[in-house]
């Protein structure tokens, strides 16, 4: 179920999405959080971060937000962060998005012909 947004409690609602988010985070998993603030990438850098994250033998958890965000405390236990623009994005997209940059990555990573350089 959703957090309720009620006006003036967004910190509220952006701890309570976090901790939603953090308590279904395996242990031991590399999470990368995306977020506004977080490195920016080329398809070419992340093709060399993918390999890395690859390298680390652990899986990876990636955090999107919800509308308002990740809260601090949620970003700050994250191993990185990641940010695919400065433009906001809603939820489902960001997804879509994500999937279709690891996949193009991942193709770098492969030599196969999909990434067009």
């Amino acid at each position: 179920p959703a957090v309720s947004r009620r006006k003036g409690d967004i910190n509220a609602v952006r701890r309570e999405e976090s901790r939603r988010v953090s308590d279904r985070i395996p242990r031991d998993c590399y999470v990368i959080a995306l977020a506004e603030s977080g490195k920016s990438l080329t398809t070419q850098d992340l093709a060399k971060t993918l390999d890395h994250w690859m390298q680390h033998g652990r899986d990876a958890a990636l955090l999107i937000g919800g509308a308002d965000g990740l809260d601090k405390a949620c970003l700050a236990g994250a191993d990185e962060s990641w940010s695919l623009s400065s433009l906001t994005f809603p939820h489902a997209l960001v997804r879509v998005i994500v999937a279709e940059q690891l996949y193009r990555a991942w193709t770098i990573l492969s030599n196969h012909p999909y990434h067009r350089i």
